[in-house]
């Protein structure tokens, strides 16, 4: 219903709205929509960054660090 899109640097890119969410007397519900469409597209930021940088930090062998 509500799409968010980030780069990596967490900056909202564009924000995709379904018409069909959009009703005036229910402005609360599409204002948690949004908030559920940042927080989705922060997860999945946070879970590729893990993904990725915890398999490169976890092959390093940083003095002091292991």
């Amino acid at each position: 219903m509500v799409k968010a899109v980030m780069n990596g640097a967490q900056e909202i890119v564009s924000i995709f709205i379904n018409k069909e969410v959009v009703d005036p007397d229910d402005v609360e519900m599409l204002e948690d929509l949004i908030i559920a469409a940042i927080k989705n597209a922060q997860e999945k930021i946070k879970e590729v960054s893990d993904s990725t940088f915890g398999d490169i930090s976890g092959k390093m062998q940083i003095p002091g660090l292991t």
